[in-house]
């Protein structure tokens, strides 16, 4: 019975219903979408290190983000090549340059380069090639999602970057780097544009035997290596994110952004639950004046709050999976974790809970004589 009063009372102003519906779409889809484009970016600062396939890296002393390295002598690489327990050894070149367009104008890049023939820390997700292309010495890959920025070049033109020649040799998919447009080369071509040595590099990537534990091995090539800074991947994938959070501002300016759009959900649940309360006092009196306690008038309100949840929940998961479907291929970056959808859900209904109290605390005074007023 105090199912259907529940569901009676909520729809039989539906403009109302309808506002507090709105308010929690406005949660679900505001809330999301800043979600998956704040780890969209997350994603875009460290996806050198993830996707790199290594498990550990050597960099140089006090290197906290991936995309700002020093260099280190590729001496090293002995050193380490020799440690029991690891299966190979590569170095890596990352740097940046000015790309020049076909019509003239330039873009900054950031260029990685890897060692053959294992091209260790080079990309994994092609459109068009594969990685063997790398191992042409004028090749580099550029990303699909970049090729407007870069003036639409196809496989086989030739670019410029800092004045040397390359050519276009793959496309990759879904690998954008945070420090600019990101291109693969080999690592000599790397070293070309970067005017550097052959006896230095950004970083040596380390791949371990199977069964051998990362955060071990990184104890111990600290111990060997007490010039240098060894991370685990993840932990430098961590580090790379924790490093632009606290220096840009990204972290601040999202948080500060989904907590309006959760607040503004939050008011428009609680004043529209409200004033369906207000404008239905009379019935709630009746329902006392039919016996109905205070505990089932309280039970019908908490009732209509669940179902505003559920039906906005899922039409906000709609609207945000649209959005999300929509946006997979452009230049905006998207990623939502499997985790954040649980998650904003609980998060949602908990609020549409919290809005609702209000309507709850004026429900409960409702006296059964003012039924007759």
């Amino acid at each position: 019975m105090r199912r259907a009063a529940a569901l009676k009372m909520l729809f039989h102003d539906r403009a109302t219903a309808l506002g507090s519906v709105a308010g929690v779409i406005a949660i679900v889809f505001l809330v999301g979408q800043q979600l998956a484009i704040f780890f969209g970016l997350t994603g875009f600062m460290s996806s050198i290190a993830d996707t790199s396939g290594a498990d550990a890296w050597v960099l140089a002393r006090n290197t906290e983000n991936i995309n700002a390295a020093g260099s280190i002598p590729l001496s090293w690489r002995d050193r380490v090549a020799g440690v029991d327990g690891v299966a190979w050894v590569e170095p890596v070149v990352i740097t940046a340059g000015q790309l020049r367009r076909r019509d003239g104008n330039t873009i900054g890049v950031q260029v990685v380069g890897c060692n053959p023939p294992r091209l260790a820390g080079g990309p994994n997700r092609f459109a068009q090639g594969s990685i063997a292309d790398l191992l042409d010495p004028e090749a580099v890959t550029v990303d699909k999602l970049e090729l407007p920025e870069l003036g639409y070049p196809g496989v086989g033109d030739a670019l410029e970057i800092n004045g040397k020649r390359v050519r276009v040799a793959a496309v990759t998919t879904g690998l954008r780097g945070f420090g600019g447009t990101l291109l693969y080369c080999s690592i000599a071509k790397a070293r070309e544009i970067a005017g550097s040595g052959g006896d230095r590099c950004t970083a040596l990537l380390i791949g371990l035997s199977p069964g051998r534990d990362a955060v071990g091995m990184v104890a111990l090539l600290r111990g060997i290596l007490p010039r240098a800074e060894v991370f685990a991947t993840a932990d430098l994938s961590r580090s790379t994110k924790l490093y632009y959070l606290k220096n840009s501002g990204i972290g601040t300016s999202f948080g500060f952004t989904t907590l309006i759009a959760a607040l503004v959900g939050l008011v428009i649940i609680a004043l529209t639950m409200y004033t369906n309360v207000i404008s239905k006092s009379q019935d709630y009196a009746m329902l006392r004046v039919l016996g109905a306690r205070r505990r089932d008038v309280l039970y019908i309100v908490f009732l209509q709050s669940l179902y505003i949840a559920a039906i906005g929940i899922l039409l906000g998961f709609l609207l945000l999976a649209g959005f999300l479907s929509g946006t997979r291929e452009s230049a905006l970056p998207v990623s939502l974790p499997w985790l954040v959808g649980p998650a904003l859900a609980a998060a949602t209904l908990l609020l549409c809970l919290l809005g609702s109290l209000l309507a709850m605390r004026r429900a409960v005074k409702i006296e059964p004589a003012s039924a007759f007023r």
